[in-house]
């Protein structure tokens, strides 16, 4: 049972990046208007006039994209561990914990997404914490997404028997 329930979770955030990157990708100018508005430091005081604070156009493409390839490679290197893991539940225990590599994979991929991109990145870099429109919405969601992940993989690596 609990083989069955560790690649559920994996397959759960195979279906968090590939959403995710779907609803990225199928509202791509709110993606570039969001990560803009970070970028720009345009959603609080000061911001915007910060030595920090840029609009420079390929930045937030390149910055839209990394958030969205890394979902899209999370989400598949969870789908691929994922299938690896189902294939081996019945098998003995050192083949189905070799079968976690690209699962656990994923969820490093989108730590740390989640942790640069957010966490380094946008508040630390770009001052998100300032910002009363993108604090919650965007710093406390990275973060419940990262810890969920996180709690996911130390139950998925923990050994089997």
């Amino acid at each position: 049972m609990l083989r069955i329930i560790k690649t559920l979770l994996i397959f759960s955030v195979f279906l968090w990046g590939i959403f995710g990157a779907f609803g990225n990708l199928t509202d791509w100018n709110g993606t570039i208007g969001a990560v803009e508005a970070v970028a720009s430091m345009s959603t609080f005081e000061g911001g915007a006039e910060s030595w920090r604070a840029t609009t420079n156009p390929v930045l937030i493409l390149a910055g839209a994209l990394f958030i969205i390839l890394s979902k899209v490679t999370a989400g598949i290197l969870c789908l691929i561990g994922g299938g690896r893991m189902w294939s081996a539940r019945k098998a003995d225990a050192a083949a189905f914990n070799h079968a976690k590599t690209f699962a656990l994979s994923g969820c490093g991929v989108a730590i740390f997404m989640l942790f640069l991109g957010f966490i380094v990145i946008g508040e630390g870099w770009f001052e998100l914490w300032r910002s009363d429109v993108f604090r919650d919405l965007a710093g406390q969601s990275a973060f419940r997404y990262a810890g969920m992940i996180g709690i996911v993989a130390i139950f998925v690596s923990m050994a089997d028997d």
